[in-house]
């Protein structure tokens, strides 16, 4: 007699907050794996109550934090909340029992982030940032053409994250003189993200932070120089860009790669949709393929590269697959920890005015 295949049960997800960050880059997620099923979200805001009780009628909408936290049918907590209230939700939710997936950046300092890696250890939770842009078609091109070696010995790496909002946002707590808050904690989290992903920790570290728009409270625009040997990796972003630069160049000893524009994912989850409701779900269109300058076999070629498919799903598929022991968690908290220490270098390297030696 066969035996019967056993059905396995999804992960039940809390969400905390639904703001811009869980309504655009989680909740959509949650709800369409089949990996997770999104029971709860909460929110003190009348409007955002409303329109998740529109989007997801068969989740429970909550009015605070502790009504997840508390739940004892809940495995899984999402932070998307401001960076100030990031420690006191993860550590709370670790502690009941939960895993825990937080919004970047992890925390606001490294000390902050390793006290939350101990009480991961110490409770034996999963815990994880949302470093999505890991998972950017663009960056998956990246990593496969530095893996080819068709660019040679790679000399330096620039990546450029161009906006153009001249104006102040009203009450957005990101633009409010708060620990956290500001443009290098924002964008730069993501910038720093795929730099260490891609080589590692740096030698040296050299940065700007600037305040640029009128009325501004906090950094708009920075500059960032990581040194490794023989490479050198370029971060920068502003929000004063009205004509953007290249995303990404890579020149080497054989060749460049230049690639404009940003990975589509984030306008159509903005759009509203999913990749179960878009057919061409990550596919960067051919006229924003990456172009690439190179002598290969002793040819001179000069050509486009095709954007690989972006998938930011698979950040949530590998969250449900690590609770369950079927994979190992490719972000990791230890991970995000150093993006935060290099932001706390930047910031004091613009205090002090000079290049930091990191070894």
């Amino acid at each position: 007699m066969s035996k019967l295949k056993q059905v396995k049960q999804s992960v039940k997800t809390g969400l905390i907050g639904f703001g811009m960050a869980g309504r655009v880059f989680h909740a959509p997620f949650v709800n369409s794996h089949n990996g997770l099923e999104l029971i709860r979200i909460s929110t003190s805001n009348p409007e955002a109550a409303a329109l998740a009780t529109s989007l997801y009628p068969k989740t429970v909408i909550v009015p605070d934090a502790q009504a997840i936290i508390n739940d004892p049918d809940i495995e899984l907590v999402i932070v998307a909340t401001p960076n100030t209230s990031h420690v006191p939700l993860a550590k709370a939710a670790m502690e009941a029992g939960k895993h825990v997936i937080l919004e970047k950046p992890f925390t606001i300092t490294s000390a902050d982030a390793e006290e939350l890696i101990n009480v991961s250890e110490a409770t034996g939770r999963l815990l994880t940032v949302h470093h999505n842009r890991r998972f950017d078609g663009d960056f998956a091109t990246v990593k496969k053409l530095l893996a080819s070696g068709m660019l040679g010995r790679v000399a330096e790496l620039k990546i450029n994250y161009d906006r153009f909002r001249p104006e102040l946002r009203p009450h957005a707590w990101r633009e409010e003189d708060l620990p956290g808050s500001g443009i290098l904690y924002d964008l730069g989290a993501h910038l720093i993200d795929q730099a260490l992903h891609l080589f590692g920790w740096p030698r040296t570290l050299h940065a700007e932070a600037l305040i640029q728009r009128p009325g501004g409270k906090v950094d708009d625009r920075f500059e960032i120089i990581l040194q490794y040997d023989g490479v050198r990796v370029a971060l920068s972003s502003g929000m004063l860009i009205r004509q953007p630069g290249p995303h990404f160049v890579i020149h080497g000893d054989k060749g460049t790669f230049v690639k404009y524009g940003m990975d589509p994912q984030e306008n159509a989850l903005k759009a509203g949709y999913t990749p179960q409701t878009m057919a061409d779900w990550g596919k960067d269109p051919e006229s924003a393929w990456g172009k690439i300058n190179t002598t290969w076999q002793g040819m001179n070629l000069q050509a486009s590269v095709e954007t690989e498919t972006g998938r930011y799903q698979d950040f949530f598929k590998n969250v449900a697959e690590a609770i369950r022991g079927e994979a190992a968690l490719q972000v990791l908290p230890q991970q995000a920890r150093d993006t935060i220490r290099i932001i706390e270098y930047c910031f004091r390297s613009v205090r002090e005015k000079r290049t930091l030696y990191l070894e």
